[in-house]
């Protein structure tokens, strides 16, 4: 696969200065930087307010919508320190106390998150999230009976808002009121049955108290609702493992590594449960991928040790529990296991010095727990760490903790989102299924060549051949065109403009159009691309990629002219398979399944192996309760690499 390509060589030297020089009209750039943020392109977005910031560095909204973007990159510092720059030029915007209150207590600074709910409250007094916040962060800085009275306000004026039960919950459990703590909870999936995080915390609270038949109905519930959480699978195999359903344990790891194959709990976990049905070779071999990926963890290497003496293989042990104890020199079980290590070896002189080496570890912890402490490598969460226990354990205490199964730490986490009111649109973040995307005419390279039989745009080969202007175009699904460099992006958007004004040709302002598409600029790439037809008529790549700017603008109204603009460019090119499958996506997004699968049919009788229009039909076919159909198209999809399918069809059965 060749590497991306933004612009070619003749572009590359064009100066940043270019576009830094330009007039900027702020509010413009604000608006495009907004429906660029609705769009969950936080990197773009970034740029955007970057541009209104220079130009009117005067402005409150640019910081706050940039803090927004960061906070979603995760990037809290910086969004606190946009917050603060926001507040700075307007300290009446209450919105912006409560983003740089949240992203404060992302960052542990729960104290100072309190001070901003408070300012926020005095605005707004009765403001839901601002008393939810606040509650949340009095409860982690242990200010219970502050926290305990703003949840009752909070419920107060919300008496059906589950989020707040869900939180006090969590408190009240953490603080030992196991009967508050389940009240709540209890309370909260009464209000919305389809909340998780209600679940995770009654499933947690019922593993402390080993209601195991409990807690395992309420984990079940979460991956209903979640059907593709690693962490939860995790816990419930830790659940079942604790009703003796190790076949269910084992299935539940196994399907934990198909979401995640690099995670190491269940590989290491995986590993425990085999070797304790002898197991040996597989159990090893899941060690040997724990180590692979974290060559730290001694809790792996231990284990691999002892499947290593259990297999005869002596020496192999041995330098495992030889590289425990330099770590460790004071964790008397890796002496007691190099002891027999060297015994099975012959080596009977080391096998007693190493023997002793432990006998001596004990006896003087023994003599003086405090200056004689013992290693206590820690386990839940798989790093190396010193800590000492507060009392004496015996060693098989010691050996349970550091063979003890590794779970995704407590579930009963508060999961703050930030209540979002800047996009305009309400996300179901828990929806899965999802079409394969759009097609978009780019200046970007997609990953994989569609230059082959079916998938063959003439057009585009046409222009590339050519070479208006010496930048090639390309056709890619949408979701795969990331700009490598957004500042040459933009600096080549403006050297186009600049050229398109003085031009009275179709390619300057086709590549234009594309140009401003990619910086999601939909208003002015359709201006562009109106103008291209308008030199043009009739032009299929052109059509194309005004299509899918009339789609980019998030405008119901845009939906017609975008199917007409593809119906057009058939017209021209009857074999454009690509112009089938994005008005299938259309109708399939606008809930017209019958249209959508009549649209995919059509781009699979011009190529029976597109993939992306096999699964989107399939996933038509379930949503219209054909299963029969969707099973066939998903497991060809599958075969063909889009491995989704192959998720769907296991959820199917």
């Amino acid at each position: 696969m060749r590497p991306k390509r933004l612009i070619s060589a003749i572009f590359l030297l064009l100066a940043y200065a270019v576009c830094a020089s330009a007039q900027t009209d702020a509010e413009q750039v604000i608006r495009i930087g907004r429906n660029v943020l609705s769009m969950d392109d936080y990197m773009l977005s970034i740029r955007y307010f970057n541009q209104a910031i220079s130009a009117k560095p005067y402005l409150a909204e640019p910081y706050y919508l940039r803090a927004y973007a960061k906070m979603q990159l995760e990037d809290y510092e910086g969004a606190e320190a946009d917050c603060s720059l926001s507040l700075d030029r307007n300290r009446y915007l209450t919105e912006t106390y409560r983003l740089r209150g949240y992203v404060r207590q992302q960052l542990g600074k729960d104290s100072l998150a309190v001070t901003d709910y408070d300012e926020g409250l005095r605005y707004n007094p009765r403001d839901k999230y601002f008393l939810f916040y606040k509650a949340v962060a009095e409860g982690e800085i242990k200010r219970y009976a502050a926290a305990d009275s703003t949840y009752a306000t909070l419920l107060r004026l919300y008496p059906g808002f589950d989020d707040g039960y869900a939180a006090r919950g969590r408190m009240l459990f953490l603080e030992g009121d196991t009967v508050g703590a389940l009240s709540d909870v209890s309370r909260a999936i009464e209000l919305n049955a389809n909340s998780i995080q209600p679940h995770l915390i009654r499933a947690d609270i019922e593993v402390k108290r080993k209601n195991w038949e409990g807690a395992l109905a309420d984990i079940n519930e979460a991956i209903r609702l979640r059907p593709h959480e690693a962490d939860y699978y995790l816990n419930r195999a830790f659940i079942r493992y604790n009703t003796d359903d190790f076949q269910g344990a084992l299935a539940d790891y196994n399907y934990t590594l198909e979401l995640e194959p690099n995670n190491t709990a269940a590989l290491f976990n995986r590993a425990l449960l085999r070797y304790e049905v002898r197991d040996f070779n597989r159990a090893a071999k899941d060690l040997e991928g724990v180590l692979a990926l974290d060559p730290e963890n001694f809790h792996a290497r231990y284990n691999r040790g002892l499947i290593n003496l259990e297999r005869s293989n002596y020496q192999a042990a041995l330098e495992d529990f030889a590289a425990i104890a330099r770590r460790y020199p004071r964790f008397h079980p890796a002496f007691y296991a190099m002891a027999e290590a060297y015994d099975k070896l012959g080596n009977k002189a080391a096998a007693g010095r190493s023997y002793m080496q432990a006998e001596n570890l004990i006896r003087a912890y023994v003599k003086n727990p405090e200056r004689n402490p013992l290693d206590r490598p820690a386990i839940a969460a798989g790093r190396a760490n010193d800590g000492r226990p507060d009392s004496p354990e015996s060693e098989e205490e010691v050996m349970d903790r550091f063979n003890q199964l590794v779970t995704a730490g407590h579930a009963a986490e508060t999961q703050l989102a930030y209540n979002d009111r800047i996009k305009g649109r309400v996300q179901d973040r828990d929806v899965i299924i999802e079409p394969e995307p759009l097609y978009m005419v780019s200046l970007a390279e997609g990953p994989a060549s569609l230059q082959n039989g079916a998938n063959y745009f003439r057009e585009l080969a046409d222009f590339n051949s050519a070479a208006y202007i010496g930048q090639r175009l390309y056709l890619a699904p949408a979701a795969s065109v990331v700009p490598e460099d957004y500042d040459h992006l933009f600096a080549l958007t403006d050297e186009l403009a600049q050229t398109a004004e003085q031009s009275d040709r179709a390619a300057d302002w086709l590549v234009l159009g594309i140009a401003r598409t990619m910086l999601k600029d939909s208003e002015g790439a359709v201006k562009a691309l109106n103008q291209a037809l308008k030199l043009m008529p009739g032009y299929s790549v052109a059509l194309m990629a005004r299509a899918y700017a009339y789609q980019l603008s998030g405008d119901a109204h845009m939906v017609p002219l975008a199917i007409d603009d593809y119906d057009a460019a058939l017209a021209a090119n009857p074999r454009l398979l690509f112009a089938w499958h994005n008005k299938g996506n259309i109708y399939y997004n606008n809930g017209d399944l019958t249209s959508a699968l009549g649209a995919y049919g059509e781009a699979l009788a011009i190529d029976p192996s597109f993939a992306p229009a096999l699964y989107n039909r399939g996933i038509t076919y379930l949503r219209l309760g054909n299963k029969h159909r969707a099973f066939a198209d998903l497991s060809k999809a599958g075969e063909l690499g889009i491995t989704a399918a192959y998720n769907l069809l296991k959820r199917m059965k």
